[in-house]
This record gives C-alpha cells, sequence and structure tokens, in this order.
C-alpha cells in the first residue's frame, strides 16, 4: 500500500510507519542529495543470494541481499532504477536489506529474505514490515517479451501481446511478499519512481553512462 514517505534534511526518504511503530530501528533511502550511512553492502549480481551480514566486512561477498539481527550493525543495498526494500521483523527485532532489479525479482530474491529472516532468526511472516523506496515504476519501464514471460506467474492478468511491455517491479515483489505471508498492510511503499525525477534521484535506465548509486539501509539500534 501507498505509504507517507518525509524527507529529511540530510537527502534521505523515510518510511513514517517505520519511524513511528519502530523506534529501535533507523532506516533510509538515499537520494541525488543524500544517503543513509551503511556499513555492509554486498557486490550485487542480480541474483536471489541472501546473506546472513554477522562478521562480513563492507562487499565482501556477492550477492543482493543481507539480513541481520545484530545491533548497531547497518546493513545496505545500492540501486539506481532496481527496487530496494528494507524488511523488519516486529517479533524479533531481525532485520533486511534487498536489491531486487528485474532478474533478482523474477528469481524471488525478496521471498528468499522473507524466508531466511524465519530461518535465521525465528521471525514469522505476520510480524514483518516492507517498505519499498524509490524506483524505476511501470511508467518509464518497458521490457521485451524474453523478460514478461518470466513475470507471467505473478501477473496472470496479462494478456498475450506483441512487442514491448510495461513491468511494474514494485507490484511484483509486492505480490511475492504477500505470498509469502507477510501482510498487505504491512507493506510500505513510496510511490516515487527515479526514471521521472531527474533532479531528484539516479536512473541508471535514464543515464547508462552513470556511476552513482543511492543507498538503502536499514539498522537495529536496540
Amino acid at each position: 500500500m501507498k505509504s507517507n514517505f518525509h524527507l529529511g534534511t540530510d537527502g534521505v526518504y523515510r518510511c513514517e510507519a517505520f519511524d513511528e511503530q519502530f523506534s529501535w530501528q533507523s532506516h533510509g533511502f538515499g537520494t541525488r542529495a543524500g544517503n543513509p550511512a551503511t556499513q555492509v553492502t554486498l557486490r550485487q549480481v542480480h541474483s536471489a543470494i541472501v546473506t546472513n551480514a554477522q562478521n562480513l566486512k563492507d562487499r565482501e561477498r556477492e550477492g543482493d541481499a543481507l539480513v541481520t539481527n545484530e545491533v548497531n550493525r547497518s546493513i545496505g543495498v545500492r540501486t539506481a532504477d532496481c527496487v530496494p526494500i528494507l524488511l523488519l521483523d516486529s517479533g524479533h527485532r531481525a532485520v533486511a536489506a534487498v536489491h531486487a532489479g528485474w532478474r533478482g525479482s523474477a528469481a524471488g530474491i525478496v521471498a528468499r529474505a522473507v524466508q531466511a529472516l524465519g530461518e535465521n532468526f525465528g521471525a514469522r511472516a505476520g510480524d514483518i514490515r516492507a517498505a519499498i523506496g524509490p524506483c524505476i515504476r511501470s511508467c518509464c519501464y518497458e521490457v521485451g517479451n524474453d523478460v514478461a514471460q518470466q513475470f507471467q506467474s505473478l501477473f496472470p492478468e496479462w494478456r498475450p501481446m506483441e512487442g514491448k511491455r510495461r513491468l511494474d517491479l514494485p507490484e511484483a515483489n509486492q505480490r511475492q511478499l504477500i505470498a509469502s505471508g507477510v501482510l498487505a498492510d504491512h507493506i510500505y511503499d513510496c510511490g516515487r519512481c527515479t526514471a521521472c525525477e531527474p533532479d531528484v534521484f539516479f536512473s541508471y535506465r535514464r543515464e547508462p553512462e552513470i556511476t552513482d548509486r543511492m543507498i538503502a539501509s536499514i539498522c537495529r539500534l536496540s
């Protein structure tokens, strides 16, 4: 569902539902103006690999999602159109940061992150909240049939068509979260499109020559 996200003076977007309900965490979604602090990220490879961040050094391993329950251990992902998703478990205070490009989304990386929170820390899907940050939206994202076919099971309402199809990656990930047991009203989507707002966000599709990325991170504070 859509939720209010506010832009801080540091240039970072934050989900109000996270901050109002869970004072034991801090999180943020970066912009051109600023990024939240993060201690551990991965060498992202557009995979469905989820890694426990315990004892990891920054960018030590390949993968596209991190989980942890350590206090004061900030984990993050880098994006410039792909979907950044931050998860928190209200029952055991575990957190996750997910980088979901089309390949990772097709492979179900966010569902694997939910599973990893359960396997590593005992999280129940019904206690998990998800915040979806700025990313490319269907208004700006067209894909060919080869890519679209990998999402057909998530969008059974699609009718056969030739040529390009608009792909809604945030919606694909929301459907996977719900299928994993996360409650629909526990999913918060900022609704912002990186490709539509060049003054605010980096977009690889709009500017393929750019190397800058935005960071989305989350940290358990207590």
